[in-house]
């Protein structure tokens, strides 16, 4: 896959050109786009007034969706701020839900609306990932209108296309008829959602989107049948974050570094879901005191079709890849393991979503370069190219945007009532709850911890706003960087050149990765999970 995404955005005629090029030129042609390429500038403008055009386009689709067609249950337009929420929560590639899927949305929002943004939104972050990987390569940045078309009809149609069809061959729904009344075995009525499910799954899996058609998402069983399409939906979300560094050790030409990148990335996620299944398996200590802890370990919260195993392979590989889809309530997952799927979001690098996770894991690989440099007495270089101040502020700022928006919200929604009368956890859990909504919106992944009163304007408008900050910030910075270092002449490579295709780079990178980015959240995960799973242990819950 790695290989095919950097076949896929080559702008020399290649043997795709064949397959796609007809199909891409309607497009072009009626979008008056020209195929020039264009400055970093250009290309972060043209990336935030299309997002933008998008998210008014798509709130106007959510408030008068009870006068548009295809809405056969009759459900009314949203309100404002739900509306608000729900149009950047899609645009941003977060599918934060603070709405239930099967009562919220009509048929025509769904279609037109949500499916419509979950190409949208991964198509802009990998086209954004490529145009970033090219400025580091000392390439033009590309067109932006050119690559999210290309990222659309050349990477995400043809595979969530395929793959819809094998969802709908295991059992998950596809139509346009409306709610179906059953009659239930003790005489009462009970009324089942449906409807185009099954194309909505394979890209909301595959785009790391997240957002569910039902409102338990992929533990409903229409939405998640069996243990074999809870499979492939754990191979789509990891299937285009892990092709991502070896895209970037083709294009820059030093595959071996994008070998390096993979492998860095992987160790933390072994680790975390190492320590994720042992707490789960160990379960909660007060409930195995009594006796009544399942065989199986912890299964509060969890599907029975799934069992802990898979339930927790798929919350870790969810956070992982920030799709923020569930088969698993996060908030009944035991203090350690809710504390771990909570960190693949603070950290944000552990493979991360399509194309602006990489991004972030390119971030902390300069920052390592940089603090090797200083060690060294030695001005930093990364690909040939020297990262001196202009470069650094720009990554300084990124980074700490991330915890200045978590951090920051979080302490304000604690701070007022406005926040606080949402929880209903008190003590630690309740910190964690908050916290997780924060960090899930900042980080664009869209699980929550649930058991979070959310559906309020307060955080409706809140997690909006983290929302699209933490999206296009840091979008808009890295190509500022990218464009930066593409200006730049190549610095010839001498024995004193430090290289980052080693193993002792890769030691360096997670390094810094957690003294950098862990310490930063470290007491507010002493004041949550910490504290409840020291708490836990003492046998006093």
């Amino acid at each position: 896959m790695g290989i095919y995404l950097a076949k896929a955005f080559d702008y020399h005629v290649t043997s795709l050109d064949k397959v796609y090029g007809p199909i891409e030129n309607v497009f072009y042609k009626m979008g008056g786009i020209k195929k020039e390429n264009q400055s970093w500038k250009q290309y972060a403008l043209s990336l935030v007034l299309a997002n933008a055009f998008m998210i008014v386009l798509v709130y106007l689709i959510f408030r008068l969706q009870g006068i548009l067609p295809l809405n056969p249950s009759g459900i009314a337009g949203m309100d404002p701020a739900l509306a608000f929420n729900t149009a950047i929560s899609f645009m941003t590639n977060t599918n934060l839900q603070h709405y239930s899927g099967e009562s919220g949305l009509s048929y025509f929002s769904q279609m037109i609306g949500i499916l419509f943004m979950m190409f949208a939104a991964p198509g802009t972050a990998l086209a954004v990932a490529i145009a970033f990987v090219r400025g580091l390569s000392g390439k033009t940045i590309g067109n932006f209108y050119v690559d999210l078309i290309r990222a659309i009809t050349r990477v995400l149609l043809p595979i969530s296309f395929a793959t819809a069809i094998i969802f709908i061959a295991l059992g998950v729904p596809q139509t346009l008829e409306p709610t179906i009344t059953a009659q239930t075995i003790d005489g009462a009525e009970q009324s089942i959602a449906r409807g185009p499910v099954g194309s909505f799954l394979s890209i909301k899996e595959l785009g790391n989107n997240g957002g569910g058609f039902f409102g338990v998402n992929s533990a409903h069983p229409f939405e998640n049948p069996n243990a074999l399409s809870n499979f492939i939906q754990i191979l789509l979300m990891l299937l285009l974050p892990t092709a991502m560094p070896f895209t970037y050790g083709r294009m820059a030409g030093n595959a071996k570094q994008g070998r390096i990148l993979f492998v860095s990335m992987a160790m933390i996620f072994v680790v975390f879901l190492g320590i994720t299944l042992t707490h789960e398996f160990q379960g909660n200590p007060d409930l195995n005191a009594m006796g009544v802890q399942h065989d199986q370990g912890s299964m509060e919260g969890k599907e029975v079709r799934f069992g802990t195993g898979q339930s927790a392979l798929y919350s870790v590989v969810t956070t992982a890849s920030e799709t923020g889809a569930v088969n698993t309530m996060h908030d009944t997952m035991t203090p350690i393991g809710g504390m771990l799927v909570l960190s693949n979001m603070l950290l944000n690098t552990v493979f991360g979503g399509v194309g602006a996770g990489f991004i972030n894991v390119i971030m902390y690989a300069m920052i390592a370069v940089f603090l090797s440099g200083l060690m060294v007495g030695r001005t930093p270089e990364f690909l040939g190219k020297k990262i001196e101040g202009k470069e650094m502020k720009l990554i300084a700022v990124t980074m700490l945007m991330h915890p200045l928006l978590i951090l920051g919200a979080s302490s304000i929604a604690l701070f007022s009532p406005l926040g606080t009368d949402a929880i209903s956890n008190s003590g630690f859990h309740g910190i964690s709850q908050v916290v997780y909504e924060y960090t899930s919106s900042a980080a664009n992944n869209g699980s929550g911890f649930e058991g979070l009163g959310d559906a309020t304007p307060f955080w409706n408008i809140s997690t909006g706003i983290v929302m699209y900050l933490g999206r296009f910030f840091g979008l808009v910075t890295m190509l500022a960087v990218a464009g930066s270092l593409a200006a730049k002449k190549l610095v010839p490579e001498t024995v004193g050149t430090f290289r980052t295709d080693t193993s002792l780079f890769g030691t360096i990178l997670i390094g810094t990765i957690f003294i950098v980015g862990a310490l930063t959240f470290f007491p507010t995960l002493v004041l949550g999970p910490v504290a409840e799973y020291l708490t836990m242990q003492a046998g006093g819950i």
